[in-house]
């Protein structure tokens, strides 16, 4: 149960009113209500990394999984892994993102980024070992991306769990993403 009581969008004024005129009806987004023009800016920035970005879809997903998984964050977990199952990765593949970079059925990319983002939230700083495959793989914008995703999802995992933020009852389709099949 939240700890404290999630915000009346219809109470919303300025850039907030504009963003919740555009927002699903999420949970994580009623919480941010209170947080007044905030969650416009929060709300941007989000949709840039799930519709902006060139880093594959998939990977994106892995890291926002695995940062939920790594933060203990279930509402991250439980919505990002709906994303990844709408964007055609496997539940063998979703499953192995708890496992860790060990898991069997992933592949070098997938391993990749998966140890890239352990060593970015435990660390701060990725060490030159998880840090050269991925700038080797995908330059310094998809390295820039990745880690932009992993800081922005380590940001929105502290929120969640801070208040509380409730699994929707109902389902409750989620933001636009970029991936899903057309």
């Amino acid at each position: 149960m939240a700890r404290i009581p999630y915000f009346d969008p219809a109470q919303a004024v300025g850039r907030a009113a504009k963003a919740y005129a555009r927002l699903p009806a999420l949970n994580i987004f009623r919480m941010l209500g209170h947080s007044g023009e905030l969650l416009d800016g929060f709300a941007k920035l989000g949709g840039q990394i799930l519709n902006f970005m060139s880093l594959d879809p998939g990977l994106r997903e892995i890291a926002i999984v695995r940062v939920g998984v790594l933060s203990g964050a279930s509402y991250e977990v439980y919505q990002h892994r709906r994303i990844a199952r709408d964007i055609g990765l496997s539940d063998a593949l979703i499953d192995a993102i708890e496992e860790g970079p060990a898991a069997a059925v992933l592949n070098d990319a997938q391993r990749e980024v998966i140890a890239f983002t352990d060593d970015v939230v435990a660390n701060v700083r990725a060490g030159d070992a998880t840090f050269q495959p991925i700038f080797a793989r995908h330059g310094a914008k998809g390295t820039q991306e990745l880690t932009l995703t992993i800081g922005y999802y380590m940001m929105v995992s502290r929120f969640l769990e801070t208040f509380d933020v409730d699994i929707e009852d109902i389902p409750t389709p989620g933001p636009k993403v970029s991936g899903l099949p057309t």
